[in-house]
């Protein structure tokens, strides 16, 4: 039995999850667009051509529905069938969506169903995050106690001095909050990221229109797109822990780590985080042994669905350790980002045995 599938930890709770798996509106945001199939309950047409993998357009069937924990779906295309099955599990940091497809039957090249399983990981770890943070701004709860404190600022009618009753002004006073709310979801739906491309690390996200790069002197200004934010210190050249002073040159000695090189690159972007991805090569004609690979990342960001490494978060930098790396081979370490900056797409700082990373 030929099976592929992806998975991904999620920050957010599992029926939320559950809409975005199943509203045919939101699943063509991050994944293909879903039409229902007319007299025919419990079908669903794909439009899955032109993706990587994907032969055709997909006729699904509801198999197994148990919301908001499973959907499994049989789907017909160019004469293979095959079971697709999304599990959402509860986590204490939200949730975890596994997704599987599993060859019933047909045939499924290799290299097809190579691209089909990096299709599935792709929209799980790049556009659905988007999607899920937009749909938290328009779930915000205007009713929660902590505004109760709030609701009593004086609202006065306009046709005199007379305060409006409490009920009015808790109106006034949720009707404000909810256009601002509403302000903030239209500003994070039009920052939602394209198809992730590899490559060179995008530019930052623009800032929300209101917001300004720096403060105003003779009026509001707006940032532009193009616009990065400014590093707070440049870049020093000396290594952390080590003294800028005359004195004798380190004696050469075999390092078993010396020829280890690392390059940083952010693979994919969404509004509140990103994909980092930090290759290690070893130069050297002998194994790298006990190696480490530091990331340090801005305030308030986390990792995690680490591949290729183990690694611990100790506030504001990350450790990722691993087996050695053979000669003249690398190790790929991929990671997802959660930062509640959205201008922030790329880790702070990166080095490997306290050697700068290349790419940033």
């Amino acid at each position: 039995m030929i099976e592929i599938g992806a998975q991904i930890d999620l920050s957010h709770p599992a029926d939320r999850v559950w809409r975005a798996v199943t509203e045919p509106g939101l699943l063509a945001r991050w994944f293909a667009e879903a039409e229902a199939v007319t007299g025919r309950p419990g079908r669903l047409l794909l439009y899955t051509a032109g993706l990587p993998g994907f032969d055709a357009a997909v006729d699904a069937e509801v198999a197994d529905r148990r919301e908001p924990e499973l959907i499994a779906l049989r789907c017909h295309e160019a004469g293979r069938h095959t079971l697709l099955t999304c599990a959402i599990t509860r986590t204490a940091e939200g949730c975890r969506l596994s997704v599987r497809e599993t060859l019933e039957r047909g045939a499924w090249p290799v290299e097809q169903r190579v691209r089909r399983e990096q299709c599935y990981q792709q929209a799980l770890t790049g556009r659905l995050p988007a999607i899920l943070d937009w749909l938290a701004f328009q779930q915000v709860d205007l009713r929660r106690d902590d505004l109760a404190a709030t609701a009593v600022l004086p609202v006065t009618e306009v046709s005199g001095d007379r305060p409006a009753p409490a009920g009015r002004r808790r109106i006034a006073l949720v009707a404000g909050l909810g256009g601002a709310v509403l302000a903030t979801g239209l500003a994070a739906w039009a920052l939602l990221p394209g198809e992730p491309q590899r490559g060179a690390a995008p530019d930052p996200l623009p800032l929300p229109t209101g917001a300004s790069a720096t403060p105003a002197t003779s009026g509001p200004s707006r940032a532009t797109p193009s616009a990065r934010p400014t590093r707070t210190a440049p870049r020093s050249s000396a290594r952390p822990g080590r003294t800028a002073t005359a004195g004798p040159s380190r004696t050469p000695g075999p390092s078993p780590s010396a020829a280890l090189r690392a390059r940083y690159e952010t693979v994919s972007t969404r509004v509140f985080g990103y994909t980092g991805e930090v290759v290690v090569d070893n130069r050297a004609g002998a194994a790298a042994r006990g190696w480490a690979v530091v990331v340090t990342l801005p305030p308030g960001s986390s990792v995690s669905d680490v591949n290729g490494a183990d690694w611990r978060q100790d506030g504001q930098s990350v450790v990722f350790t691993g087996p050695a790396v053979p000669p003249r081979r690398s190790q790929t370490i991929r990671f997802e980002v959660r930062d509640a900056d959205p201008l922030s797409k790329a880790p702070a700082g990166c080095t490997v045995d306290d050697d700068p990373c290349a790419g940033l």
